[in-house]
This record gives C-alpha cells, structure tokens and sequence, in this order.
C-alpha cells in the first residue's frame, strides 16, 4: 500500500511538472507572437545565439539577455554589442576597434579569425551583451516557434488531459466492480 501511495505521488509530481514546463512554454510563445517575436523580460530582450562565432562564452542554442544601449556612442574594445546588419540579422559580437569616436564599430566574433568585413554604424545597435546566458534553452524556444512546435503545444496539453481523463475512468470502474463482487478496492 505505502509503493502505491509513493507511486502515486511520484507519478502526480511528474504530471504537475510537465503541465508547469507546457504552461511557461505556452506563455513564452504566446508572449513572442504577441509581441512581434521580441521576448523582453524586466527591461531585457532575450536572443538566441543561432552560431558558433562566440564561443565558447555563448553556446550555439542558448538564450542570452540583452539590454538597450543608453549611449549608442559610448562603447569600447572589449564590449559585446548586438546589431542588426544591412541584410537585416541580427548579430551579437565583440568590438575589436572603435571608429570615428564612437560613430562605428569594427566587431569580431570571439571563435572567428577575422574581423567583420563590415563596420557597425552606431545607429544599428540594438543592445548590449549583460552576461546572462541559459545553454540549450534557445532550441526548445526555436522549436516552439516553429509550426511543429505551435501543434505539439496545443495537442500535448489535450493528450494529456485525453490520457488522466481515461486512466480516471478506468480507476473508477475498477472500484465499482470491486464494490460489486463483495470486495472493497481502494484508490
């Protein structure tokens, strides 16, 4: 009776932990769509590092925080800017030079051999690196976003109402037969 019960708990414990991690994945794209792909968290937009070109400080697949720059002029060597380039993507690298007092920045990813072949107008720098990351975590995001993931995350949830629903029932009947052949189950 004590397996049962501990059973029971750990199984209840598992089920209660998947619907949190569905739930918080749910409001995580739901917030994304909402607002035009731009998670932004307590001030922070959070990025998904999609190459190698900073490792190893950012992995491939993670989720790194960002915040607006307050002076878009005020950077130096070392500092880790995220900019939108003229094909439209988005990059975070290291500045490697400071040109024309801050007008222009030479970057470089910290894995690359070479500098950026082009130099970064201040005007395109959308934030600057804070040092947050979170491995791995901006796959499962990517994912979510696809349309895959749109349908997984509307059909796990009735799954799995559809399968406690059925294991409920099937409880149920199991007592009411035990109540009828003269003996008593307990769930």
């Amino acid at each position: 009776m004590r397996g049962k019960r501990i059973g029971r708990l750990f199984g209840n414990g598992v089920m209660g932990l998947v619907c949190i991690l569905l739930l918080i994945t749910l409001f995580v794209v739901v917030f994304m769509r909402a607002s035009g792909g731009e998670t932004s968290l307590f001030g922070y937009q959070l990025k998904t590092v999609l190459s190698g070109s900073m490792e190893p400080d950012m992995q491939t697949g993670s989720i790194i925080a960002i915040e607006s720059p307050r002076n878009k002029e005020d950077f130096q060597k070392g500092d880790i800017i995220t900019f939108q380039t003229k094909e439209g993507l988005i990059v975070t690298h290291r500045i490697d030079e400071v040109k024309n007092s801050g007008k222009q920045y030479v970057t470089k990813g910290d894995a690359n051999n070479a500098p950026d072949s082009e130099p970064v107008l201040a005007e395109n720098i959308v934030g600057v690196y804070t040092g947050f990351s979170i491995p791995y975590v901006g796959y499962v995001v990517n994912f979510v976003n696809s349309s895959t993931g749109v349908a997984l995350l509307l059909i796990a949830p009735g799954f799995c109402l559809l399968i406690t629903s059925i294991i409920i029932i099937w409880r149920a009947l199991r007592k009411l037969e035990g109540v009828k052949g003269g003996k008593q189950v307990e769930l």
